[in-house]
């Protein structure tokens, strides 16, 4: 599948009943894996990728070139639609953030979000004018791509739990020429019923980073469109790696083997190659 048929598929996901859940991975295998069990569209994660390379997930942290290597090898591995995790755009200018994606669109990503969060502590969250810039620049430049712009609003990921601001953020973004909209780590349901309520454009919500977790399908009831998982696929799997070596050094055991994925499975699914899409 092309890179236009895939925008187009990914696209149709969002314009239909009920929400749907975009898997990421943290690389190209992890993206195989993810897209033989069945996934329908696939995100990366600036947390999988952090953790991959041995860094922390904070945006001065992570080198442009780097993440979008990353999301070009996941891109490339399966027959999905992949849509990736852009920070913050990689500068505070409007023009950055539309140079992000541009280059977004030329490694085989079908969409890319745009956060408002500047990655200084002292200062967390841009200026809502200058936010509405970036993203409108952002749109501007995604304009004519095959590429779905997501707009995020992070106040509820640095202790800004102003709802009334957030939402009003994501309108202003979906004015600014947003194709969905990301508010992440909203506290609850109602917060999340209210967010898709205010606005017109589809909202995706990330289970899994804090706080309560719901259903497919009490989110779907609450108005989401998308549901993604964020860094929490490549936690699980570092978490499985710490419990297999604690056991190994605390019990010197290897029972942790016996959940393993069989080296003749991953083989062939590797082997498989981009186009595995069987269950």
């Amino acid at each position: 599948m092309d890179q236009n048929a895939k925008f187009e598929t990914f696209r149709a996901l969002h314009r239909r009943t009920g929400a749907f859940v975009v898997a990421n991975p943290w690389d190209a295998g992890s993206a195989r894996l993810l897209a033989a069990l069945g996934f329908e569209a696939l995100a990366t994660t600036s947390a999988g990728y952090a953790f991959s390379v041995g860094t922390r997930d904070c945006m001065p942290g992570l080198r442009r070139d780097g993440l979008l290597q990353n999301a070009a090898g996941i891109a490339s591995a399966c027959d999905l639609p992949v849509s990736g995790d852009l920070g913050n755009g990689f500068g505070a200018d409007p023009e950055t953030c539309a140079q992000t994606v541009r280059m977004a669109a030329g490694v085989g990503l079908v969409g890319g979000s745009i956060e408002d969060a500047t990655g200084d502590p002292a200062d967390p969250i841009f200026d809502a004018g200058l936010a509405v810039e970036r993203v409108r620049a952002a749109a501007e430049a995604a304009a004519g791509l095959p590429l779905m712009l997501t707009a995020r609003a992070e106040n509820h990921l640095w202790g800004r739990a102003d709802l009334k601001d957030t939402i009003k953020r994501l309108q202003a973004f979906a004015e600014a020429g947003a194709d969905v909209l990301f508010a992440p780590g909203l506290p609850d349901i109602d917060a999340i019923r209210s967010v898709c309520r205010e606005v017109d454009k589809p909202v995706n919500v990330v289970m899994g980073l804090q706080g309560k977790n719901y259903s497919v399908a009490e989110l779907s009831d609450a108005g989401v469109r998308r549901i993604s998982v964020g860094g929490s696929f490549a936690r699980a799997a570092l978490g499985a790696l710490r419990r297999a070596g604690r056991e190994v050094l605390e019990k010197g055991t290897f029972g942790y083997a016996d959940d393993a994925i069989p080296h003749s499975a991953m083989d062939a699914l590797m082997s498989a190659g981009a186009g595995a899409s069987g269950r």
